[in-house]
């Protein structure tokens, strides 16, 4: 077989990937950006600021891109559990059927440090439902001084957490709890939080199951939450004044569902947060007019 250029194999990639008529949303958006991902994978080169495309991608990688390209098609598996990784924050997290796959707009909030919506950096950081421990582990690194505790009722995906815990050496300042929400963290506190961020499971029960198929191979536990997909978000917004220290916020993201939460929560002083990189539904609330919304 002729040489192929890492462009061309993209280019053929995705020609594939688009007649197949799959489902993206797990990192990408579209064919061409799903086969990019895939071959600069494979050749070693994501995550590079400027890869060579014109550089010949040798047989054995072209024969690996084109066993990848089969199962993305024939099983619909969302691509990051074929190359058992992730990218968050511009750090690579090990990701498999255990977790979600890490695609939330918070990181653009951490990759601006939370400016300017927190006053002061977070010394103590809670995530809540971590998965694969991603957004807890970008904290901890965008606020070395912080101390991170994060939650997951599953013991799998905190099995997936630990890897990545250790994979990026913040095991010194974060703490990995098995807990439902909030449930245990009595047993660990040392003080109130100044930041309580949290993607929490969002879709309504009888959604789950007419998602795109690629859907169906992440945890069902990750995604429903009761039969308006609010059970999770509920708690935690109650309960939230008990664990945020008075100058501290809630970051809560509920994705296309926003208007529902706004609906379940008259008064309640949301402000939904706008991203240069896409993404909806993430509510900032501080601690402060939390409490009073709800006391009154």
């Amino acid at each position: 077989m002729s040489e192929a250029s890492i462009k061309d194999v993209i280019l053929k990639s995705a020609e594939r990937l688009e007649a197949a008529e799959l489902w993206y949303g797990h990192g990408t958006g579209n064919a061409l950006d799903e086969a990019a991902a895939l071959v600069l994978h494979v050749a070693g080169l994501l995550g590079q600021d400027e890869p060579d495309f014109s550089v010949a991608l040798p047989e054995p990688q072209r024969a690996e891109v084109g066993q990848l390209l089969e199962r993305r098609i024939n099983e619909r598996l969302p691509l990051p559990y074929l190359l058992g990784e992730a990218w968050f924050c511009g750090r690579p997290y090990h990701v498999d059927q255990r977790v979600l796959i890490p695609r939330s707009p918070i990181a653009e909030l951490i990759d601006d440090g939370f400016s300017p919506w927190l006053a002061a950096p977070p010394q103590r950081i809670l995530e809540i439902g971590t998965g694969s421990g991603c957004i807890a582990i970008a904290c901890a690194l965008a606020f070395p001084e912080a101390e991170v505790v994060a939650t997951d009722i599953s013991p799998d995906a905190l099995a997936v957490a630990r890897s990545n815990v250790a994979r990026h050496g913040v095991g010194d300042r974060l703490q990995l709890l098995q807990a439902d929400l909030y449930e245990g963290l009595d047993k660990i506190m040392s003080g109130k939080f100044d930041l309580i961020v949290t993607n929490p499971p969002y879709v309504p029960a009888e959604e789950v199951i007419s998602l795109p198929a690629e859907y169906n191979h992440e945890p069902v536990l990750a995604l429903e939450s009761g039969d308006d997909g609010l059970d999770a978000s509920r708690v935690i917004i109650e309960r939230a004044p008990e664990y945020l220290t008075d100058n501290g916020a809630l970051i809560l993201e509920v994705g296309a569902y926003w208007e529902s939460l706004d609906a379940a929560f008259p008064g309640m002083p949301f402000m939904w947060l706008e991203f240069e990189r896409g993404g909806e539904g993430v509510a900032l609330l501080p601690a402060q007019e939390l409490k009073a919304a709800l006391t009154t």
